[in-house]
């Protein structure tokens, strides 16, 4: 029977495999293996001598991706580790500087699956949220002390919660009263905290978000990510992000772009100002109905490109 790698596909791979288009002996880093599809499609695009080198903060999803890689050997590189440290990774295990970089920045099927990982309000389990073991505190360490006028900006900034404050003042009611338990109770709470416009999307879904984000730093990852890429990529080196959410995408697409024009630096030659990458989607590319209806997670995906100069 085929295990949860194997029967496990990424978001957008094909797509993603397409943008890289991966060379014969190039070197490749999947900044987020997951369960190992982005590494296995790109290992089979680029040749006998390619390389990949796949971190993930996840013990366990580098554990089941092992299994799915084993068949190429010393050509691809496992390293349980945040992405922000990818040249450190990448100069310690000889691949850089490389050819191309994947970052895939949703949650995993096997994190939002497994209820004793937290990360669900529809799978009753304690409050971690922690995508590895690395990542320390819990949700219910940060939780215990946070004050209100820091769950407030949380949930305006991470979850972008219409009403905040008093979606801030009612979890910390339920905390100080003994009432957040697990995922389940801080759902409830969220729920009949509510306020805002009525949705189809469940009233905990931006809360667990924002909780979610501020728990693993995923917002200064991801810009400590986009800070070394061009150190990573050779000239012509491709980049791919695929962003889950607007606070993600907000963050890649002027990273892929040349900067604002600054009147203080006209005198300056034009190719002396431009950004380190050409953008390769001027808009992004997004699942198909084909794939949405076989992974409804994969509805909120945008994968952005971009070239090295």
């Amino acid at each position: 029977m085929a295990d949860a790698a194997t029967l496990h596909q990424s978001v957008l791979l094909a797509e993603v495999v397409a943008e890289l288009a991966p060379v014969d002996g190039g070197t490749y880093i999947d900044a987020t293996c997951g369960l190992g599809g982005h590494s296995e499609a790109i290992l089979e695009a680029c040749g006998p001598t390619g390389r990949v080198l796949a971190i993930d903060r996840d013990p366990r999803a580098l554990e089941l991706a092992r299994g799915r890689l084993a068949r190429f050997g010393s050509r691809v590189t496992l390293v349980e580790g945040d992405f922000s440290e990818l040249r450190t990774y990448a100069e310690a295990s000889d691949h850089f500087p490389v050819q191309g970089v994947v970052a895939d920045l949703g949650v995993s099927s096997i994190q939002l699956d497994d209820g004793a990982r937290g990360f669900s309000f529809s799978r009753p389990g304690p409050l971690d949220m922690r995508m590895g073991p690395r990542v320390g505190e819990t949700a219910a360490d940060l939780l215990e002390r946070v004050d209100l006028d820091g769950l407030t900006r949380m949930l305006r900034e991470l979850g972008e919660i219409e009403r905040p404050r008093s979606m801030a003042q009612a979890i910390l009611r339920a905390r100080d009263d003994g009432r957040l338990s697990d995922t389940a109770e801080l759902a409830k709470v969220i729920a009949a905290a509510g306020g805002g416009r009525p949705s189809a999307i469940h009233p905990a879904t931006r809360a667990f978000q924002a909780i979610r984000i501020a728990v693993n730093r995923e917002l200064d990852e991801l810009e400590r990510l986009l800070e070394v890429l061009p150190q990573l990529l050779v000239p012509g080196g491709r980049a791919a992000i695929i962003s889950f959410h607007s606070l993600e995408d907000r963050r890649v697409t002027p990273a892929f772009r040349d900067p604002e024009p600054d009147p203080a630096l006209a005198h300056l030659p034009i190719d002396a100002i431009k950004g380190p990458f050409v953008a390769l989607t001027k808009r992004p590319i997004i699942p198909g109905d084909p794939e949405i209806a076989r992974n409804p997670r994969a509805r909120s995906a945008k994968l952005r490109v971009a070239e090295r100069r």
